[in-house]
């Protein structure tokens, strides 16, 4: 029994420090926020762009080499 006490008061500590750390962070604003989510949104569409012109490019490649 007293090994489930310990491991609820670790529990409880984990929780209270967590949320002590939380405290401490520094969250966007939302227009941050929105900033930041454009800036990876066009981030993942340059860098998908980029992969598929690159397979395109290999392909015909393969395809002039193959025959």
């Amino acid at each position: 029994m007293s090994e489930q006490k310990g491991e609820k008061k670790g529990v409880i500590q984990f929780i209270k420090e967590v949320r002590a750390e939380l405290k401490k962070v520094s969250w966007p604003t939302n227009k941050e926020l929105v900033s930041y989510t454009g800036v990876v949104g066009l981030a993942v569409i340059i860098v998908c762009a980029l992969i598929w012109v690159c397979d395109t490019a290999f392909a015909k490649l393969f395809r002039i080499i193959l025959g």
